[in-house]
């Protein structure tokens, strides 16, 4: 997307979103980094282009794809600004400045997905499309599934948010399930490679309230997406400056190492020098935790076993500052947050 004249709009890392290119004389518009130019969404050749790539995937066997960003793909054909954001606003836009009503959440990005959709049913098993969303308010995020004709699985952020008190968690899980349309989905998530690993920011390292964590992941209903090394109770790393290599928030890069395999060097990621350093990989790796029955792994692999076989409904049947019980049909489910008591 060009303009002559730029308008008020910042990218997610809260800097100008246009920047000047001296052969088109002319700005051009990244929601991101200035590496990472954004399509014009209004051509048809971009959306065909797309379809395109959909099927050369699909036809190649792939279950499906996250769409990163994808509400933004589509933005305001005038590109007017923005208005500023107010002190009622979500902090996001607040962190921003603004309100982005003509960049983000537009009406036509559901065409695009509603079109996405109609590659994704052709094929047998019906590929997925799970959504990255950053959408601040419920409704509108429900809005993602369309009538089942979009995505069927938009992520919702507001759960890796939460604090990690059964107070919060209960009132964020419940206010999602009461938004989804009959007949949807819901996705949960705890770590992604754009916030701080559960077992760190919510756990504190403790393995007790890691396990609770991947209970609750597990045995709410719907779907789980859980990012490599969650499964082994992974933490964040430590990493010194030097090593730091995120051009626009390196304050990721400690979620963002590779995975301990092993407890060799470079936990048998690689034999020669990964992008970014390993942890402890003699204290967290998949090969030692195979080999322990009462290890995070295990522990997670059971719990998707038992997970194939909850089907019933949420039910809440108590929740205190201590712990939170629910049912999954005849099955209950108590999570303790005590950091000395959990397991």
């Amino acid at each position: 997307m060009w303009s002559e004249r730029p308008n008020n709009w910042v990218s997610t890392f809260q800097l100008p979103s246009w920047t000047y290119h001296d052969g088109e004389r002319r700005h051009y518009l990244h929601s991101y980094l200035p590496e990472q130019p954004d399509l014009n969404w209004w051509n048809d050749e971009v959306r065909e282009q797309f379809d395109r790539i959909l099927r050369y995937w699909f036809d190649r066997g792939v279950a499906g794809f996250r769409i990163d960003a994808c509400y933004i793909i589509v933005k305001d054909r005038l590109l007017r600004d923005n208005p500023p954001a107010g002190s009622t606003d979500h902090l996001w836009d607040r962190n921003r400045g603004q309100r982005p009503v003509w960049n983000a959440h537009r009406p036509e990005v559901h065409d695009v997905l509603r079109r996405w959709r109609k590659v994704a049913v052709r094929y047998e098993p019906e590929r997925v499309l799970i959504g990255a969303t950053w959408v601040p308010e419920v409704s509108e995020l429900a809005r993602y599934f369309g009538s089942g004709d979009e995505l069927h699985l938009p992520q919702y952020f507001q759960f890796l948010f939460a604090n990690f008190d059964p107070p919060a968690l209960c009132r964020v899980v419940e206010e999602w399930l009461e938004a989804i349309p009959d007949g949807q989905v819901p996705v949960w998530a705890a770590s992604s490679h754009d916030l701080s690993r559960f077992a760190s920011r919510w756990c504190n390292g403790n393995t007790g309230l890691t396990r609770t964590a991947l209970t609750l992941l597990l045995t709410l209903p719907g779907a789980c997406v859980l990012y490599q090394g969650d499964e082994l109770g992974l933490q964040d790393t430590v990493l010194q400056t030097q090593e730091l290599r995120d051009p626009a928030q390196p304050s990721r890069d400690p979620y963002r190492t590779p995975m301990p395999w092993r407890s060799d060097a470079n936990g048998g990621f690689t034999t020669g020098r990964p992008w970014l350093p390993l942890g402890d990989v003699a204290s967290c790796n998949v090969a030692d935790q195979l080999r322990d029955f009462q290890s995070t792994l295990q522990h997670t692999r059971r719990l998707i076993m038992e997970k194939k076989r909850l089907t019933g409904p949420y039910r809440r049947v108590n929740v205190c500052d201590a712990s939170w019980s629910y049912l999954r049909g005849d099955t209950m489910v108590e999570l303790t947050f005590d950091p000395g008591s959990a397991t």
